[in-house]
């Protein structure tokens, strides 16, 4: 599987060559792209990328403010016309510190650490990406911290630590990629972790599972045969 990178730089035309750049390499392809570290904020909850190109000088929030903000992930690879910020970036955690214009042999190796540093893609436990509702700040969590997500309004709404968080991303989204993580359609807006279902109770309309947490989420007629004979 190819690392989703997404591409961060004020400039058109350095984000646009970025792009392309990256969606010729072998190892990775392009999900992406935002003109500063507020968009890149709201692309990073939407697209959950594992690798971040990300330019160091940007108007506002500076790409060395937003990497110290997100953590473990995603791997930040700083891209930059000015070589003077590289103590400060790899203080940042980032993988690698890319001087413009850029090498394509350059950025392969560069995501070829990223891919290192992340303990093999192909097998790491899917990630859900949020952005607080108060702006700045990009919290990730692991699919195993998650008993449910339900449909709220246009939003997905999941709890982790009797904390609610909403993202953009869809019920059908995130069905198909935790599907092999044991997460199940129990209802048109209701999908939960199958190792996390305590009861099954009938209802005067159907049935409910009840979770390890204490959530409760319904169980539609159709998918009713297919959760007991799981649940066996």
């Amino acid at each position: 599987m190819k690392l989703r990178v997404l591409v961060v730089d004020d400039e058109p035309l350095a984000r646009s060559r970025l792009v392309a750049m990256v969606d010729r390499t072998e190892i990775a392809h392009s999900v992406g792209e935002a003109g500063n570290a507020f968009e890149a904020a709201d692309q990073i909850a939407r697209h959950d990328p594992d690798v971040v190109l990300l330019d160091v000088r940007m108007p506002g929030k500076t790409g060395v403010e937003l990497a110290r903000e997100l953590g473990a992930r995603p791997i930040v690879v700083f891209t930059t016309a000015f070589g003077e910020h590289a103590v400060e970036a790899f203080d940042a955690a980032a993988v690698d510190y890319l001087v413009k214009p850029i090498e394509l042999a350059k950025l392969a190796r560069a995501l070829d650490r990223a891919r290192d540093r992340l303990g093999g893609a192909d097998h790491r436990e899917p990630r859900i990406t949020v952005r607080d509702s108060g702006g700045g700040v990009v919290r990730v969590f692991v699919a195993s911290q998650v008993a449910r997500f339900h449909a709220d309004d246009k939003y997905t709404a999941f709890v982790v630590d009797g904390a609610e968080h909403l993202t953009e991303e869809t019920l059908d989204a995130f069905e198909g990629r935790l599907a092999a993580w044991g997460f199940v359609r129990v209802h048109r807006g209701e999908l939960v972790q199958l190792a996390r279902v305590r009861a099954l109770h009938a209802t005067a309309t159907g049935a409910e599972v009840e979770l390890d947490d204490g959530q409760r989420a319904k169980v539609s007629r159709r998918a009713l045969p297919d959760l007991r004979r799981r649940l066996r």
